[in-house]
């Protein structure tokens, strides 16, 4: 935050707070010719007259006191721009120290279970209950409670790998994430080129199409460049997360339309990286698991 913004933010909530109080000292000042406490004012809705009862007092120092409150809560903990506080608190401090405190009593637990081999490690079943815990908690919002996946992201309970189902391939896949990119194609194919090789891949996994079709985008996906990802038999390149379009496994859907859409328009793709946040020794555990999925069937 710029040190005007901060200004800004600190002049406006303290001017708030003070315009807070002062309200209430206006609203309770008795005013010339207001009616005495306890008589009615001559206001009436539906013939029920309104009363000149303060507020009580209890209720009155109720708002006094968060008024208090505040203004020592903004003293202490940050609120004010820039301000950090007297106590020098912060969200990200907080959570680095229940980190270190979950490091230095979990910590001995996983760095055990890092000296073991991912195969190996997938047959343990204590092993396996901690990295079902690790996958429940980091990796489900993606690829689903049960591992299975969905559209634009990969199922992890097959043997259909983007970038490799080896132990070291999967570590490596979540120490350091992916990006994958399938360029725009509609651009250089033009429509009927798309709708020709759109026919071709969907031939590869055995569906029903035109074969004049089919046998013009065969010839466009090799003269497009398609070949120079997926290869000349169409079966994709790991080294660089090429799918492989010879199967019935699709990541983005496996319609007429969603084929056309993806070589239209392209797609992009990111596996976040989890080294720095998860730690090396949890990785090694959540590979294992990941590994165990598709392998302990």
């Amino acid at each position: 935050m710029t040190t005007l913004a901060s200004y800004w933010v600190i002049a406006l909530t303290l001017v708030n707070i003070f315009a807070c109080y002062w309200l209430i000292k206006w609203t309770m000042k008795v005013r010339e010719g207001e009616s005495a406490v306890g008589e009615v004012t001559g206001h009436a809705w539906d013939g029920l007259q309104e009363y000149n009862n303060p507020l009580p007092r209890w209720w009155l120092w109720l708002f006094y006191f968060t008024i208090v409150f505040a203004l020592v809560y903004l003293v202490l903990y940050p609120g004010l721009g820039n301000f950090k506080g007297m106590l020098g608190w912060s969200s990200a401090g907080q959570y680095m120290d229940e980190v270190k405190t979950a490091d230095a009593k979990y910590g001995p637990i996983f760095a055990r279970f890092a000296g073991t081999p991912i195969p190996e490690l997938a047959k343990d079943k204590q092993a396996m209950e901690a990295g079902r815990r690790l996958f429940a908690t980091y990796c489900t919002q993606c690829h689903g409670s049960d591992a299975g996946g969905t559209t634009h992201f990969p199922n992890l309970t097959d043997n259909d790998w983007l970038y490799g189902g080896t132990p070291e391939k999967i570590k490596e896949t979540i120490l350091n994430g992916r990006n994958g990119l399938m360029p725009p194609m509609g651009p250089v194919l033009g429509e009927q080129g798309v709708e020709e090789v759109a026919a071709y891949v969907m031939s590869l996994s055995g569906r029903e199409v035109d074969p004049k079709l089919a046998e013009a985008g065969k010839q466009k996906f090799v003269s497009a460049g398609c070949v120079g990802c997926h290869g000349m038999d169409a079966k994709g390149n790991q080294a660089i997360g090429a799918p492989n379009l010879t199967d019935t496994t699709w990541l983005h859907g496996s319609t007429a339309r969603s084929i056309k859409e993806t070589i239209t328009k392209g797609r992009k793709s990111h596996m976040p990286a989890h080294k720095d946040f998860l730690g090396e020794d949890k990785v090694h555990l959540l590979a294992a698991y990941v590994y165990s999925l598709s392998h302990n069937k």
